[in-house]
């Protein structure tokens, strides 16, 4: 079990088991929208200088929300969209993305954890990076979603629906 606070300790999530992977996105929606948090008071960088936010994905049968889930609210980047970011509102920390209800996964904001996280895995969506960042080459990068990516929410769907 891992579990991801806000900044200030009032909100916890426990995750359990393996996450599904770890990645840093650049689409033009997740820099807007940690700039839109990042602008709330008292709230914590999570836009990476090179433009990208790191995630780490878990199934949403394996997030529990375990203190201070009145404190969460979510914020859309465009009113009709179907992602939500969610913040603590006693410090203002980005926690999670709440995605249409068809999705079987949760991003939580990789930097609410402590210790020990699994490693990056990918850099997605790069195609919209910033016009003067450099990605960095540490692990693989893609302009959209790599088929590794696509396979791991695949197996991870199945892994769910068969109770594993």
């Amino acid at each position: 079990m891992r579990t991801a606070r806000c900044s200030c300790g009032s909100v916890e999530i426990e995750t359990l088991g393996s996450p599904i992977m770890s990645v840093v996105c650049y689409c033009d929606t997740c820099q807007k929208g940690s700039r839109q948090i990042e602008s709330l008071t008292k709230a914590v960088p999570i836009l990476g200088p090179d433009g990208g936010t790191a995630y780490v994905l878990f199934r949403k049968d394996r997030i529990r929300y375990s203190k201070g889930a009145d404190l969460l609210k979510g914020y859309k980047v465009e009113e009709k969209s179907s992602t939500s970011r969610v913040i603590a509102t006693c410090c203002n920390s980005a926690m999670v993305m709440r995605l249409d209800d068809a999705m079987h996964w949760v991003p939580v904001y990789r930097a609410r954890f402590e210790g020990d996280m699994p490693p990056l895995q990918w850099r997605i969506c790069t195609k919209f990076k910033p016009e003067n960042a450099e990605i960095p080459t540490d692990i693989p990068s893609s302009t959209m979603y790599p088929a590794g990516f696509m396979w791991k929410l695949l197996i991870s769907k199945i892994s769910m629906l068969f109770g594993r």
